[in-house]
């Protein structure tokens, strides 16, 4: 399994690559709510943030995560 894994991290920063700040931000506003086919991009996204961004700004995104979390209004599962 690791290398399909690594395939699509692959597929993502290909598909990704090149693209300015503008490219960048529509690709992720366009997946936002979108169909779920865009959460594993989505996450390879964050992914890349996540491993290059430091300890403080990794806590705000948490602390920002947690908060909206809380707040979520949760529907049963079916």
């Amino acid at each position: 399994m690791p290398s399909i894994t690594l395939d699509l991290r692959q597929a993502v920063m290909h598909k990704i690559h090149g693209q300015d700040e503008q490219g960048l931000r529509e690709m992720i506003e366009g997946s936002i709510d979108a169909q779920e086919a865009a959460l594993p991009g989505l996450g390879v996204v964050f992914e890349t943030i996540w491993k290059h961004i430091d300890t403080s700004e990794q806590n705000e995104l948490v602390s920002v995560l947690k908060q909206q979390v809380d707040q979520a209004s949760l529907k049963p599962l079916k």
